[in-house]
């Protein structure tokens, strides 16, 4: 591949007329679901998109960091409050490898029982 080549194409109209010819029934859903979650609420909308920049980072989407990092900026976020929202993310997915290393530990501790049984 080319150097000046990216690896995620341009989030271009084509792409989105091309998956709403496709798929149009689940294109309208999905365009409403989205709708209706990022509407103001119990959560005001900025602070949803602020969650959702959090999550885009989680998940690692390109196109959703772009999309709601903008969307949380014309809702009134700060840039400041953008990267405490990724810190946030970041921290998250540390916490989840390290406490998920319980189960790394309950494996050794019963593979090493296993072996101390055996032998």
């Amino acid at each position: 591949m080319p150097e000046h080549e990216q690896i995620y194409p341009q989030a271009t109209r084509e792409l989105v007329e091309q998956r709403n010819r496709l798929a149009p029934g689940p294109a309208e859903a999905f365009r409403a679901f989205s709708k209706s979650v990022f509407a103001e609420g119990a959560i005001p909308a900025k602070t949803k998109q602020l969650i959702a920049v959090a999550v885009a980072h989680v998940t690692q989407c390109p196109y959703c960091i772009r999309g709601h990092t903008s969307a949380a900026l014309r809702h009134g976020a700060t840039a400041e409050e953008i990267m405490e929202a990724i810190w946030v993310a970041a921290e998250m997915r540390a916490g989840g490898a390290y406490a998920h290393s319980a189960l790394a530990l309950d494996t050794i501790a019963h593979n090493q029982a296993k072996k101390e049984s055996i032998g």
